[in-house]
Order: C-alpha cells, then structure tokens, then sequence
C-alpha cells in the first residue's frame, strides 16, 4: 500500500502513549509503504522540532530515511489544488505523482478533492488508515 502522510498524522503518532502510535509501528512492521519528497522531509524536521525537541525530530526522521519502505519521490507536476492552504499542496502533489493509494491527513482543508474528479486523490483521515491496517471496518 502507498501512501503519503500529512505532518499533523505524523506529529500525533509520535508518542509511545498516543492513541495514533499505531501509524508509526505499523510502518516500522513494514505494513505500507511511505511515500516523502524533500519539502514533506523539511516540514516534519521543522514541525517535530518545534512540537517535540530537536533530537526527537533527528531520530524520527533518520528512521524514516533509513527504512526499507520508504521511498523519496518528487511530485512532477504542481496541481495547487488546495487553495485554502496552499502549504498542504507538497502532500497533494506528491500522492497525486507517485499514484499513492491514500493521503493520510486530519486536515480539512483536503475536503475539496471530494469534489474534484480528476486528478483522482483518497484521502483519509489517521483513524481509518489505523482501521484499515487492522483490517476492520468503519
């Protein structure tokens, strides 16, 4: 499975504690693949510092580029579909080139690829990529 992972999913499946710490040990059990550009890496370094501590960023994101399933990509095409947050576009684009099966995001501001029908996005949020890995149904 492919996949592209908004920052606000990424953040939150951080602590050990977290209900969302399922994200990243289903990633380290090797259940999907990761999907990241160079701008997606830059915003989790600069988001994880901010939120948790320099360190915490540095060792998530050597996990991350160090894991088997991960795979650097950049998006070929600019789309600027989400006008509303015009930031949200490296995620977007990114899915969109690579054909991820989903965006994985919390953020509302993806609501408008409902209505768009090409190019074709899923998006899902955090807790039905997690029931979706565990394979029960909403």
């Amino acid at each position: 499975m492919r996949v592209v992972i908004d920052t606000n999913c990424l953040r939150a499946s951080i602590p050990p504690k977290s209900p969302f710490y399922d994200l990243y040990r289903s990633f380290e059990e090797g259940l999907f693949t990761w999907y990241v550009s160079t701008e997606i890496l830059l915003e989790y370094e600069e988001i994880l510092s901010l939120t948790y501590s320099e360190l915490t960023a540095h060792l998530v994101l050597h996990t991350l580029t160090v894991a088997p399933n991960i795979v650097f990509a950049e998006p070929f095409y600019r789309w600027e579909l989400i006008e509303s947050d015009p930031d949200d576009n490296k995620f977007s684009d990114l899915a969109i080139g690579v054909n991820a099966d989903y965006l994985v995001s919390n953020d509302k501001d993806y609501a408008i690829l409902e209505r768009i029908s090409f190019p074709s996005l899923t998006v899902i949020s955090l807790q039905e990529f997690l029931a979706l890995l565990r394979g029960v149904d909403n």
